[in-house]
C-alpha cells in the first residue's frame, strides 16, 4: 500500500441496508454462503471508505487514517486482518443470536477485547441539543473504526432489537438485517438484489 495506490484506486460503494451499524459491518463479506465469497474489505482504504459511507468517519478523519496507513503499511495490513477477525466473530455471535443459540466464548472474548479497547478511548461530548460519544485519537489510530463498531454491537446485543435481527433468506447470501417491518415478515437483506433474484428464480421454475 502506498500513497499513489490510495489516490488512484476507485472508492468502493457499500450496501448499508442492514439497519444497524454493526450489521452493515458484518455484511462486508458478500455472497457469504456462496461458492465464492467476495471480500469487500480487501484493503485498509476499503475500511476507511466503509467508515465514511456509514458516517462514522469524517472526511478529515479519513484523510488522517489513509495518511497513517500509507506511512505504516505493515501496521495497516495487520489492522485489516484483525478487523476481519473481529467481523467474523461478530457475525457468528449475531448468527447464533438469530437462532437463539449461545455464542462461543472465544467469539465473545474477541468482541469484548475490542469493546474494552474502544471504551477506554471514549468520552462524552456536549452538543447543542445534549451529549454524544466522542473518541480520543479517533482518526489517528488505525483501529479507531472498530471502536465505534464494537459499541454498536454491544448496544444491539443488549437491547430488545436483537430479537429483530434476521438472516437473508437467499441461499448464497447470509447477510444480516434488522427486520423493522410491521408484521416482521421481511425475508431479504435487500429487495432489489436478493429479493428480485429469488422472484426471478421462482418465475423460471414456474415456467418449467
Amino acid at each position: 500500500m502506498n500513497e499513489i495506490e490510495l489516490e488512484t484506486r476507485p472508492t468502493p460503494v457499500f450496501d448499508i441496508s442492514g439497519g444497524h451499524l454493526c450489521l452493515d459491518f458484518a455484511n462486508t463479506l458478500d455472497n457469504r454462503m456462496g461458492e465464492k465469497p467476495q471480500e469487500l474489505l480487501s484493503r485498509y482504504s476499503d475500511l476507511v471508505a466503509w467508515g465514511e459511507q456509514t458516517r462514522i468517519v469524517s472526511n478529515e478523519e479519513a484523510r488522517q487514517l489513509l495518511e497513517a496507513a500509507a506511512k505504516h503499511p505493515n501496521d495497516a495490513i495487520a489492522v485489516l486482518e484483525h478487523v476481519r477477525t473481529v467481523r467474523e466473530a461478530l457475525y457468528r455471535i449475531l448468527e447464533k443470536s438469530v437462532e437463539d443459540i449461545a455464542p462461543e466464548k472465544s467469539d465473545l472474548l474477541i468482541l469484548d477485547e475490542t469493546l474494552a479497547q474502544g471504551m477506554s478511548r471514549a468520552h462524552l461530548m456536549t452538543e447543542e441539543n445534549g451529549f454524544s460519544w466522542g473518541w480520543v485519537a479517533k482518526g489517528e489510530e488505525l483501529e479507531s473504526v472498530l471502536w465505534v463498531v464494537a459499541r454498536s454491537a454491544a448496544e444491539l446485543l443488549t437491547s430488545e432489537l436483537r430479537h429483530d435481527v434476521r438472516l437473508c433468506a437467499a441461499d448464497d447470501c447470509g447477510w444480516l438485517f434488522l427486520d423493522t417491518s410491521k408484521n416482521h415478515s421481511r425475508r431479504w437483506c435487500n429487495m432489489k438484489s436478493c429479493g428480485n433474484r429469488a422472484k426471478a428464480r421462482r418465475y423460471i421454475e414456474r415456467k418449467r
